[in-house]
């Protein structure tokens, strides 16, 4: 039985992934309803990620500064309430906003989530299992979203895919009451100023990204110059902050920079291919939207089961062989996925790259958390976990943008971006050193 502590943490990150899978198949839906164009679908989508990966890297060191366990806490019942708000949006605009404050606070949720994990868990073996049962929890969150989207939409409308996190959110607080996760406060600085403009990047970098998808290229042109100008003052406050963003100790190896790189791909084409697909089955080919949902099980399905099996492989082989296996399945299911578009097939041949990219992505992702996690030291546990995680959630950012953005040359050419992305990781991966 899974203690109630870190039932609730893997709650909390449970309901974090549900909120981002969830909404995928109710994209048709949401765009009738608001009249929302592609372009609307992404910013509905990234407004939260982008929220949540720029924020990331401050959470964690938040989590270390002001405590995990009231970070977490703050995080779950700001996520709650904004998940209401939500439902109750009454336009796009409105929409994009409060997914954008649900982003924030769930990225205060997930390093704390680790950080807490890492506390309740000091011994690496039970930390492992532990990590292992987290990811096995939040897991199914992807295979219960698509198909717990589908039946709610079908039955109620796209708003209620969000009113499911409020009973949840409850729930996680209660568990989550016990005076064990309460730790000491940390004396870390915060660099404020260098952490919005790491916002700005990101939110610039989107917009010119779904601007140029759209052939809105003045638009696409004044958000790059905005990003440059983000970006250079982002680079002059890292280099003057006594605390700054990017924690350059744990970008030193090239074996850490190569994992957050294969975290950035992963969640590029598990993005990307949740955005491009639902469009593909409803719209071109008339699936209600519970049967879309229902025909994401072979992706879904291993992400709940697998990552038990994954972590004992992690124990026995370490974690590059489950990586570098998760890696190819990924890139051989994505092409499957692009080469059934092009050539008109039917489901069939769907369900099996779904499958292939789907044990793919439940091998990789438990392993890559306890490589990184593991190679952190004990107090900077909520660091490591914010710049993985991160790194993640910009890869989903740009799956969407990019993905979205080709589209209206066809689902196939989208479809195409995540399996390059799966393989060009697989080749960086594989060539990075050994770890000692």
């Amino acid at each position: 039985m899974i203690p109630s502590a870190l039932a609730g943490i893997s709650l909390g990150y449970f309901m974090v992934l549900l909120d981002m899978t969830v909404l995928s198949v109710a994209e048709p839906d949401l765009a009738t309803s608001l009249g929302a164009s592609v372009a609307g679908l992404q910013w509905a989508t990234t407004g939260y990620t982008v929220a949540f990966a720029a924020l990331l890297l401050s959470a964690g060191a938040a989590a270390d500064r002001y405590g995990a366990d009231r970070l977490f806490r703050a995080g779950i019942a700001g996520f709650t309430v904004a998940s209401l708000l939500s439902a109750l949006a009454p336009g796009l605009a409105t929409l994009v906003a409060v997914r954008a404050v649900a982003g924030v606070a769930a990225a205060a949720c997930v390093p704390a989530s680790l950080a807490l994990i890492a506390r309740l868990y000091p011994r690496p073996a039970d930390r492992a299992r532990a990590v292992a049962t987290w990811a096995a929890v939040s897991g199914t969150a992807v295979a219960a979203g698509p198909i717990a989207g589908g039946a709610l939409v079908g039955a109620f409308g796209w708003r209620s895919v969000f009113l499911v996190n409020v009973p949840i959110g409850v729930a996680v607080l209660v568990l989550v009451r016990g005076p064990d996760l309460r730790g000491p406060l940390g004396a870390r600085r915060i660099d404020w100023p260098a952490q919005l403009a790491g916002v700005a990047v990101l939110a610039l970098l989107t917009d010119a990204v779904i601007a140029a998808g759209a052939h809105a290229w003045r638009h696409a042109t004044w958000s790059a110059a905005g990003l440059a100008a983000a970006l250079g003052t982002f680079t002059t406050l890292e280099r003057r902050s006594a605390a700054p963003v990017l924690n350059r100790a744990l970008l030193g190896s090239a074996g850490v920079r190569a994992g957050l790189l294969v975290g950035a791909a992963v969640n590029f084409a598990l993005a990307g291919a949740l955005f491009v697909l639902p469009l593909l089955l409803q719209q071109d080919r008339h699936l209600s939207p519970l049967a879309t949902g229902l025909a994401f099980l072979p992706l879904t399905v291993p992400f709940a089961a697998n990552p038990p099996v994954t972590a004992r492989l992690v124990a026995r082989f370490g974690p590059r062989p489950p990586i570098l296996a998760g890696l190819a399945l990924l890139s051989a299911g994505g092409g499957l996925l692009a080469g059934t578009v092009f050539a008109g097939g039917g489901y069939p041949w769907l369900a099996v790259g779904l499958l292939l990219a789907g044990f793919g992505l439940s091998l990789v992702l438990p392993a890559l958390v306890t490589a990184v996690v593991g190679s952190a030291p004990p107090d900077a546990a909520g660091a490591v976990g914010g710049l993985l995680n991160a790194v993640r959630q910009v890869g989903a950012t740009l799956g969407v943008a990019c993905t979205g953005a080709l589209v209206g040359a066809g689902t196939g050419w989208a479809l195409l971006l995540p399996p390059a992305c799966g393989g060009l990781a697989l080749l960086v991966f594989g060539r990075a050193p050994r770890p000692r």
